[in-house]
């Protein structure tokens, strides 16, 4: 975990960022550390999560004796891990412990949507940290992948949507050809059914990966929509 503090006026509200990369590598500058800039520069504390993919260690923990899956993916662990941390270590970072969130890119975007619903430990405990919630208090999730597993409109059975799943805000591109617009479109029609609050944007044109990067359409625009969301559920 990689600690950015607040720029100016600190708002109390800290935010976890998990880069996308397909579960292969990490886009760390594009969807990580440019992200905390923007966060920062808002108030917020940032923290920048470098979790396991293949090329760094084991990518699935084969033992694990959560309960959840025989085989799990060791990105699921270290999100719920840091959320646990950043939450327990609230005080120090001078944080409020109920205004937490996570943002999430491409499969960075899937890790969003687990700690947004999977709350049992995904590991066995360490130590105390790991009686403090995993949950998320806000979720944000962008071109999110994984999610539909390409059978109609099934969606990951693992993904359980409930009225405990936190307010989530989505984005992404109908032209999207990496991981697809059923991605979003599927979990936003989870998360209405459960009857979570949620904003959803879907722009023409913007591809994938776009980040907060300049581009000629209008889906440039999507972080101030954030801002405007973080306001209206209190956040910012």
């Amino acid at each position: 975990m990689t600690i950015f503090p607040a720029k100016g006026h600190n708002t109390g509200a800290a935010m976890i960022v998990f880069p996308g990369g397909g579960f292969q590598m990490l886009a760390i500058d594009l969807e990580g550390t440019e992200i905390c800039d923007w966060m920062t520069s808002k108030g917020m504390t940032c923290v920048l999560l470098k979790y396991h993919v293949p090329n760094s260690d084991d990518h699935y923990d084969r033992h694990c004796n959560c309960h959840v899956t025989p085989k799990v993916r060791r990105a699921l662990q270290d999100a719920q891990r840091t959320i646990r941390l950043v939450r327990s270590r609230a005080q120090e970072l001078k944080i409020d412990p109920h205004k937490i969130g996570v943002i999430g890119f491409s499969a960075g975007g899937y890790l969003v949507a687990e700690t947004s619903n999977v709350f049992a430990a995904a590991y066995k405990p360490v130590d105390a940290i790991d009686r403090v919630s995993s949950r998320p208090d806000f979720a944000i999730a962008a071109y999110p992948g994984h999610i539909w597993r390409g059978n109609g409109w099934d969606m990951d059975p693992s993904l359980h949507v409930t009225g405990q799943t936190p307010p989530t805000f989505i984005v992404q591109a109908w032209d999207d050809k990496v991981d697809g617009i059923r991605q979003s479109l599927i979990y936003a029609h989870a998360l209405e059914n459960a009857g979570v609050p949620a904003e959803v944007h879907l722009f023409a044109k913007g591809g994938h990966a776009f980040g907060l990067r300049q581009t000629r359409h209008p889906i440039t625009g999507w972080p101030t929509l954030v801002e405007n969301w973080l306001k209206e559920i209190a956040i910012l």
